[in-house]
């Protein structure tokens, strides 16, 4: 059944729009838990979500909700139809714990290594930093897509506080480093290099789901 969902969706590429300059095409996938509908593309053998995970888990929250954002002005809250329509827009985020069981079945979070795997296939984390990254929706410097992945800057919170809406995208990686931190992958709009790093597992990102392996074959 996992296989059969992901990939007779990716079956029905042939009718899908192509991304950026690549080949890949767009098809989609429901998570029947609320019937939001992804877009999904298949990169290197590997089968991503195209779009950030925006599944309302318990301890999940859309930029902005409950706290502060933070800018150069200060720190201001937003209004609750800016909250939505940054969930709208970049998916929800996530704490590490929350976010493992985010995904819908047949889905996770990437590994370190699945995302060592993408990031490879791009070249390098200087050319993925283009390849990777959606080409709008980011205040300067937008990436050319080139295979669909469409990297959008969710920003991301920390005690409380929201940080970097549209100039920052930040990603959990189910692999831990240690107790309290785990490994992500983070790239802004003012940087040349998609990044890798560690941060702290209260922390709140964004989550790509990617297909299991006995899906993608």
């Amino acid at each position: 059944m996992k296989k059969t969902l992901l990939m007779a969706a990716l079956a029905a590429a042939a009718v899908g729009g192509a991304f950026g300059g690549g080949e890949q095409a767009v098809s989609t996938f429901t998570d029947k838990r609320d019937g939001k509908v992804y877009k999904i593309v298949e990169i290197n053998g590997q089968v991503w979500f195209a779009e950030n995970l925006n599944y309302a888990a318990e301890g999940s929250v859309c930029y902005g909700e409950n706290g502060p954002v933070y800018g150069w002005r200060g720190n201001w809250y937003l209004s609750d139809a800016e909250v939505q329509a940054n969930c709208a827009k970049y998916g929800r985020l996530y704490d590490w714990e929350t976010a493992k069981q985010a995904c819908p079945a047949g889905t996770h979070i990437p590994s370190d290594d699945e995302w060592t795997a993408l990031t490879d296939y791009a070249g390098d984390l200087k050319t993925a930093r283009w390849k990777l990254m959606s080409s709008t929706g980011w205040e300067i410097n937008n990436g050319t897509d080139d295979y669909g992945f469409s990297a959008l800057p969710g920003g991301n919170g920390y005690k409380g506080v929201f940080y970097n809406v549209g100039i920052y995208g930040s990603w959990w990686s189910a692999t831990e480093y240690g107790a309290d931190r785990a490994w992500c992958q983070y790239v802004s709009t003012l940087s040349y290099r998609w990044e890798k790093g560690t941060t702290g597992k209260t922390n709140l990102l964004s989550v790509r789901c990617v297909a299991d392996k006995e899906a993608q074959k």
